[in-house]
C-alpha cells in the first residue's frame, strides 16, 4: 500500500536508527513490504517483531473521524484491501527476503498482545501503522516506555487518519519532557527519544 515515496521516507527515518542499539517493533504489518525494507536498512544483527490481527482493522469509531468510517464502509473501493486483512505468510516471505535472521510475528489485537509484553532488549525503531485511535493508543502507551534512548518512533497514518493525529497528541502531551514530531523530506512523520530516556517523570504521566 506504501508509495515509492513513502516507502522511501520510512527506510531515510530508519538510518537514524543504525547507531541506536536495541530490538526493531512493527504495529501494523500487512503484508510485511514496510517492515522488510526496514530490515534490509538495518541489518539481520537484530531481533524483529512485527505485530498484527492479521484480520484487518478494527472498526473506527468517532474519534477516528468520518473519513475514516467513510473508508471502512466503501468496500468497492480500489484502496479498501481487504479492509488491511493479510496471510501471515506474506510478511514471513517479506522478512526471509530481506535477509532478517532473527523475526517474530505475534498475532492477535493489540489491545490483547501488548500490554505486558516486555521486549528482550529495549527497542531501538518503533513503526506504527495502526491507523485508529484505539490501536495507536494502545502502542504508544505499552511500547514507547520501553525504548531505548534516542529511539526513534515512525507514525505512518499521523497526515491521514485523526484517530492517530489525536492519539500522538495525546501520549506527547502527557510527558514532562517535550518531544518535537519531525517530518522527512518525503512526508513520514516520526519523533526521536531524548537521550535520557526513559525517565521517572515521564513514565509516569505517558499514557495518562
Amino acid at each position: 500500500m506504501l508509495s515509492a515515496r513513502s516507502l522511501y521516507g520510512n527506510t531515510e527515518v530508519a538510518r537514524l536508527a543504525v547507531q541506536v542499539s536495541g530490538v526493531v517493533v512493527e504495529c501494523g504489518v500487512w503484508r510485511g513490504g514496510a517492515s522488510g525494507a526496514v530490515a534490509e536498512v538495518l541489518g539481520p544483527g537484530r531481533a524483529y517483531f512485527l505485530f498484527d490481527s492479521f484480520e484487518g482493522l478494527p472498526p473506527a469509531t468517532d474519534l477516528d473521524g468520518a473519513a475514516a468510517k467513510a473508508w471502512q464502509t466503501d468496500k468497492e473501493s480500489p484502496e479498501y484491501y481487504d479492509n488491511c486483512a493479510a496471510e501471515e505468510s506474506w510478511a514471513r516471505q517479506a522478512m526471509a527476503r530481506a535477509g532478517a535472521i532473527d523475526s517474530t510475528l505475534v498475532r492477535g489485537w493489540f489491545e490483547d498482545t501488548l500490554p505486558g509484553w516486555v521486549p528482550p532488549a529495549p527497542i531501538a525503531l518503533l513503526r506504527l501503522d495502526g491507523d485508529w485511535y484505539s490501536s495507536t493508543k494502545v502502542c504508544l502507551d505499552a511500547l514507547v516506555p520501553q525504548m531505548a534512548p534516542g529511539g526513534i518512533v515512525i507514525i505512518d497514518d499521523y497526515l491521514a487518519w485523526d484517530g492517530c493525529t489525536r492519539a500522538v497528541n495525546e501520549f506527547l502531551g502527557n510527558l514532562a519532557t517535550p518531544i518535537r514530531l519531525r517530518e522527512s523530506s518525503h512526508g513520514v512523520t516520526w519523533f526521536r527519544l531524548p537521550a535520557a530516556w526513559p525517565a521517572t517523570d515521564n513514565s509516569v504521566t505517558a499514557g495518562q
